[in-house]
């Protein structure tokens, strides 16, 4: 996808239809207990959401990052403290599931009890956009 002339209605529906497929990617990663996997695609969920709202309320191409707060703060979208460090926290599964360096300790931290918290953490932000759009 490239910047310039583009349908936002379009491209909108595009990034909810593929947070929607990735949702239920995380809950079957979730159910088959690959939770380190199934926060990363959790974080991709809300990323989607996120540059759907970016549009929406820039009419403007979303940035290529995967920070959300980032993201938020460039759309103009505020956040309350505990948005802000849910958002930190859900960027931060991009990186720790993806790179070799920290994937060892991030598949240590995923036990069945952090990722559950942090599944339901991913589906109140989901929401939380979602009534935004």
């Amino acid at each position: 996808m490239t910047q310039g002339n583009f349908d936002s209605n379009k491209l909108i529906n595009y990034w909810i239809e593929s947070s929607d497929h990735d949702f239920k990617t995380m809950t079957d990663l979730l159910n088959t207990r690959n939770y380190q996997w199934s926060l990363f695609v959790g974080h991709l969920v809300i990323e989607k959401l996120m540059k759907a709202l970016y549009i929406q309320k820039t009419n403007q191409f979303p940035p290529m990052i995967h920070d959300l707060r980032r993201i938020c703060e460039k759309a103009g979208v505020l956040l309350d403290n505990q948005q802000v460090i849910a958002l930190d926290s859900i960027s931060r599964f991009n990186l720790n599931a993806r790179y070799d360096d920290y994937k060892q300790a991030f598949y240590k931290l995923c036990t069945p009890e952090f990722t559950m918290k942090w599944v339901d953490e991913i589906m109140i932000m989901r929401l939380w956009i979602k009534n935004q759009l």
